[in-house]
């Protein structure tokens, strides 16, 4: 792993298959954004996420990740991996981000 000051910072944002998921998700659905969160928790164990968690937006919830990688392969390798993406419930939008200041560890 890269050091952290020369590591690539991303936000990522989630984007549900409908506006209404986050209020109507099938069972199925939630079995799946459980191994989504999952998924995420394990990267952050490994130290590549510095926050993530669902935006209730009153217009549409999506998911928000501020994420710290070593190379631009591999954001694009952990978003295709993730859960959701493959089961075909979100779509990822990403950004850079220059990470600016932190907080705790």
């Amino acid at each position: 792993m890269t050091n952290p000051a020369e590591r690539k910072g991303f936000f990522l944002k989630l984007n549900p298959c409908r506006p209404s998921f986050t209020l109507d998700m099938t069972d199925e659905e939630k079995g799946v954004m459980m191994q989504h969160v999952g998924y995420w928790k394990a990267l952050r164990d490994k130290g590549f996420v510095v926050a993530l968690g669902p935006v209730m937006d009153p217009n549409g919830g999506f998911g928000l990740g501020i994420i710290e990688v070593d190379s631009d392969d591999q954001i694009k390798e952990f978003m295709a991996n993730d859960p959701a993406v493959k089961a075909g419930v979100g779509t990822y939008e990403f950004y850079p981000m220059r990470i600016g200041m932190r907080w705790g560890s």
